[in-house]
């Protein structure tokens, strides 16, 4: 404490419970947040080793479906609430490791807040990446398939998702991951048609 923290009459002021003791705070502000930025940066660059979440399908159902598209059928992943509907459809466009485990979790965690979500394996006529890792092995199989069909498939996914009854496609939305292309130029599609 020190003499600014005392009014004329001896009494603290406000603000002196504020103060702390030099003694017990041997760094100044400047080495402080210095300290504090260098401590954020190395935790930032450590590997990750927290868990994967996983959101439980209580309440819903969820899990593999098959779609009808032109020339066939692609499999895909949907979630939604186990009672009520129609619910906002959300498709769920994966990234370039196809519908794995976070995708399908994503599927859950949007029903789980009232959505029907449903996310269509994209690549699947192209070829199948599922535990592939080497990229040259894997963009091979996403170059053969072409923005035409990705939309395409996207359509049938949302008449496949109508005719289930469940869904209100009226209310439609798109996620997903490493996918703004198809993301981005969806949306504008489906206004047109």
């Amino acid at each position: 404490m020190n003499s600014r923290d005392t009014q004329s009459d001896g009494i603290l002021s406000e603000n002196a419970h504020f103060t702390i003791p030099r003694s017990l705070c041997k760094s100044s502000r400047r080495e402080f947040v210095a300290a504090t930025l260098a401590t954020g940066f190395a935790l930032s660059v450590l590997p990750v080793s927290a868990e994967t979440i996983t959101t439980d399908s209580n309440g819903l159902v969820a899990g593999e479906v098959k779609i009808p598209v032109q020339g066939g059928e692609i499999p895909g992943y949907r979630a939604m609430p186990a009672t009520g509907g129609p619910f906002p459809t959300i498709l769920v466009a994966h990234e370039i490791f196809g519908v794995h485990e976070h995708i399908k979790d994503i599927c859950r965690r949007l029903a789980k807040l009232g959505y029907f979500a449903v996310a269509p394996y994209l690549y699947a006529r192209a070829g199948d990446v599922a535990g592939k890792t080497d990229m040259q092995e894997i963009l091979p199989i996403l170059r053969k398939v072409p923005e035409s069909q990705v939309s395409s498939d996207l359509d049938a996914t949302v008449a496949w998702a109508k005719n289930t009854g469940k869904a209100d496609t009226s209310r439609l939305g798109i996620t997903g991951f490493a996918g703004a292309d198809v993301r981005s130029g969806y949306m504008p599609h489906t206004i047109q048609t």
